[in-house]
């Protein structure tokens, strides 16, 4: 089971982790046993990008460090399955350290611990309707704090003289906003949302940093991509769960806002490749990764609720506190360059998208009712 750094229990029991006692300063984890390994640094490796992007990595022979914020509740799930105690040191290949990006001497402190070769920055407060509540924050992580990491490795670029480092940006398909789609990277940009407009920020200060200072410094601006592993409270995952839950009888209604809007949605695990690739070129650039398919909340629902032969009307309610302050309507992606520069493609379509999440949200109501069952959950905690 995969620990925080520096925690030496867990749920589960005693567990060594890679940085030592938690009531001690963290030992410099080890850099890697084969000096020829490529080491790669992730922010946001908690989360469903930096989990499928790790597995991605891993099975390319990288050495691959997290940098996660501490915690009281573990919010490692989804890389719970990479986890090798690091006194396995043959084995494990995934270290856990604690940062943040509100946190500028922890950047440069692990930068100049782990020496990666390659920095792929994927936190973020993520949520677009949240950001509308928490915009300040929002700010702060998503805009100052890809700022921060890029002084960081700007600064450790300087004093180690490693120029060889590679920098990615997770962007955003949210920038663009209310530009008519289709969208691609000569389309400007229109934010509609607190979140949106940091990414935006974290953007141009990825563009300053690779023209002011020669940093191989690239962003992805990526369109919606999904999966099993994706947050519940976003509509995609919020809809397979409530599918899931339907079918199985824990759940009566859903509750949505705006059904018209539409988006252009992949599979996350096609789209952590396409970042991986941005990185091995030769020259760093900007490229939008998207499916170049736009479908609207209702085809989402018409495709989750009848794979499992029931009628969305019958259950969706509209509820009008899910609508946002200001609304994106519709995002397309024009991925034309990824795919004659990096030669990238989707492999996942929307429907298979979809059916995998129902598939998995249906495995996971079925262990929720067992609980239900021997009375270890409230099945009325949802409508």
């Amino acid at each position: 089971m995969a620990t925080h750094p520096n925690d030496t229990t867990s749920r589960s029991g005693s567990i060594p982790t890679a940085d030592g006692d938690e009531t001690h300063s963290p030992s410099p984890s080890p850099l890697s046993l084969q000096p020829t390994r490529k080491v790669a640094l992730i922010t946001g490796i908690t989360g469903q990008d930096g989990s499928y992007l790790t597995e991605f990595l891993l099975n390319k022979g990288y050495e691959v460090h997290g940098l996660i914020r501490r915690s009281s509740n573990f919010n490692t799930q989804r890389i719970n399955h990479l986890y090798i105690d690091p006194h396995n040191a043959h084995k494990a290949r995934m270290k856990l350290h604690y940062a943040d990006l509100t946190d500028a001497s922890s950047l440069r402190r692990w930068l100049d611990t782990i020496h990666p070769d390659e920095v792929y920055n994927l936190a973020a407060q993520s949520h677009v309707a949240v950001s509308f509540e928490i915009p300040d924050y929002t700010a702060d992580v998503v805009a100052t704090g890809a700022l921060r990491l890029l002084e960081a490795v700007r600064s450790h670029i300087s004093a180690t003289g490693r120029s060889h480092i590679k920098y990615y940006q997770a962007g955003s398909s949210e920038m663009f906003g209310s530009t008519p789609p289709p969208q691609s990277e000569t389309s400007p940009f229109h934010p509609r949302s607190p979140y949106a407009a940091s990414k935006c920020a974290a953007h141009w200060y990825t563009v300053n940093y690779r023209e002011a200072y020669g940093i191989f410094a690239c962003n992805g601006i990526l369109f919606n991509h999904e999966s099993p592993r994706r947050g519940e409270n976003f509509v995609t995952r919020k809809i397979t769960r409530a599918v899931g839950r339907i079918k199985i009888g824990l759940q009566s209604k859903l509750f949505l806002g705006n059904l018209q809007a539409s988006r252009d949605w992949g599979f996350a695990g096609d789209y952590v490749e396409a970042m991986w690739m941005m990185l091995q070129q030769e020259k760093p650039d900007d490229y939008v990764v998207a499916t170049e398919e736009s479908h609207t909340v209702e085809e989402f629902l018409e495709v989750a609720f009848g794979y499992v032969g029931l009628k969305w009307r019958d259950h969706v309610e509209i509820d009008k506190r899910y609508f946002r302050p200001a609304e994106v309507d519709n995002l397309k992606g024009d991925s034309s360059k990824a795919r004659k520069v990096l030669g990238w493609k989707p492999k996942v379509g929307f429907e298979k998208l979809v059916k995998m999440m129902v598939d998995e949200d249906i495995e996971l109501a079925k262990r929720e009712k067992v609980l239900v069952d021997a009375g270890y959950m409230d099945a009325q905690q949802q409508p």
